[in-house]
């Protein structure tokens, strides 16, 4: 993402309109001009590098966009820079100044010293290190003498795109409060949304149903008794998440400081699923573990009329949303849901089974690793509140298929302990 010195907008009326930048002509040219200049930077320094952005930039006016595209270039997705000395350049410095001392100041005694230390280090070492590597790597960990030893170059387009998005999300950094209308859409698509709001932490409330759609309510940085710079970078980077899902519209209330007057103005913001912008952020996995997936795999060969299905049931419960991993529909119209507990975290079990119990769902079954410490984690053992299947390694069908062939007329939560298949 952008820092605020690289943000650009303008406002209409209470509105505030961020600056994007059009995938065509001389910007597409800039792009390919800055993607060109860090892949001839290679094996330089980044001090150099520096350097040569700053006469790419030379006096016009358009000298902020090239920067905030390098800023985007810079950043760990694309360069990898490295600190490239034979040493600790911290320990190397110790060891250069303690023999240093024991001679007098001139530039034979430097050589000097440099010479002896890089005899030493080549029999410590078994391998030769050369005087200049010694001097080369002294301060070497400084950020301006650090290495661009590799350089992903995304395309032009993909360049552009990823700074639009970056000017939108700055939008986030000051907001109060976003109001975020997640209409009817795949319940895979909420799940990958629902996780990295996780994820992030942010402080959200979520009303509505998968027929309807969600409506979350995600209290913004401003909106805290301090206004936190993290916070709204947290919220930012659910934006690219966002964009994953089909259909979608979001309002945000900003508070923004004016730049002459100093005090603070209000703003508004909306985007909907039709802004155009490109995420960077790769779709949900097709399955959460391996457990699900050789799950899946297994059920596909077993002889049943349930069909299984994935993700495609959505719990409204109190302030938040249970999402089962699969439902299971038999020709007959009976349906259950179930879900695979096999997360250890006691915070994360705590968090699942109170989830369970605000359900009240009497069709939801549980699978669940006898590998978890469930009693560490302050969750009764006789005290589940769904049926329960119990599974060691793999999760087998024959144990959950004995428990969908269960009389229901049985009252309760029923618990089957499953045998290991071959």
């Amino acid at each position: 993402m952008l820092p605020t010195d690289l943000l650009m907008h303008r406002y209409s009326g209470e509105e505030i309109v961020p600056k994007r930048l059009a995938i065509a002509g001389q910007t597409l040219s800039i792009a390919n001009s800055l993607i060109t200049l860090f892949q001839n930077a290679k094996d330089g320094t980044r001090g150099e590098l520096k350097q040569q952005l700053q006469a790419l930039e030379g006096e016009s006016t358009d000298y902020r966009i090239k920067r905030g595209l390098a800023h985007l270039l810079t950043s760990d997705t694309f360069s990898h820079f490295e600190t490239i000395s034979p040493l600790d350049p911290l320990t190397l410095r110790q060891r250069v100044f303690a023999l240093s001392a024991q001679r007098a100041g001139g530039l034979s005694a430097t050589q000097a010293t440099l010479q002896q230390l890089a005899d030493r280090l080549s029999q410590e070492m078994g391998h030769d290190v050369l005087p200049a590597q010694i001097q080369t790597g002294l301060y070497a960990d400084l950020p301006d003498n650090q290495i661009l030893t590799r350089f992903d170059a995304p395309t032009a387009e993909a360049l552009l795109h990823r700074y639009n998005l970056s000017q939108v999300q700055g939008v986030f950094y000051r907001a109060s409060h976003v109001t975020l209308n997640a209409h009817r859409n795949d319940p895979g698509e909420y799940k990958l949304l629902f996780r990295y709001l996780k994820l992030f932490r942010l402080m959200t409330y979520i009303e509505g149903d998968a027929d309807h759609g969600f409506t979350l309510t995600i209290d913004g940085p401003t909106s805290l008794f301090k206004p936190n710079t993290r916070y709204g970078l947290k919220l930012a980077m659910l934006l690219p998440a966002l964009l994953h899902v089909t259909k979608w519209s979001l309002t945000a209330t900003l508070q923004h400081r004016d730049t002459y007057s100093g005090q603070v103005r209000s703003g508004r913001f909306n985007l909907n699923s039709d802004c155009g912008l490109v995420t960077h952020y790769p779709p949900g996995k097709t399955y959460d573990s391996m457990v699900e997936e050789s799950f899946v795999d297994r059920w596909s060969k077993a002889k049943t009329e349930w069909q299984l299905e994935r993700e495609v049931d959505l719990i409204p419960i109190p302030g938040s949303v249970m999402i089962p991993d699969f439902r299971l529909v038999h020709p007959d119209g009976r349906t259950f849901l179930l879900e695979i507990v096999g997360y250890w975290r006691p915070e994360y079990l705590q968090k699942k089974f109170s989830q369970v119990r605000q359900s009240g769902r009497d069709d939801l079954i549980l699978a669940i690793s006898e590998r978890l410490n469930l009693e560490k984690a302050g969750v009764k053992v006789g005290d589940i509140p769904a049926n329960a299947i119990w599974f060691k390694d793999q999760l087998m069908p024959k144990p959950v298929l004995a428990m969908l062939e269960q009389d229901q007329t049985k009252t309760g939560a029923a618990s089957i302990k499953a045998t290991p298949e071959l």
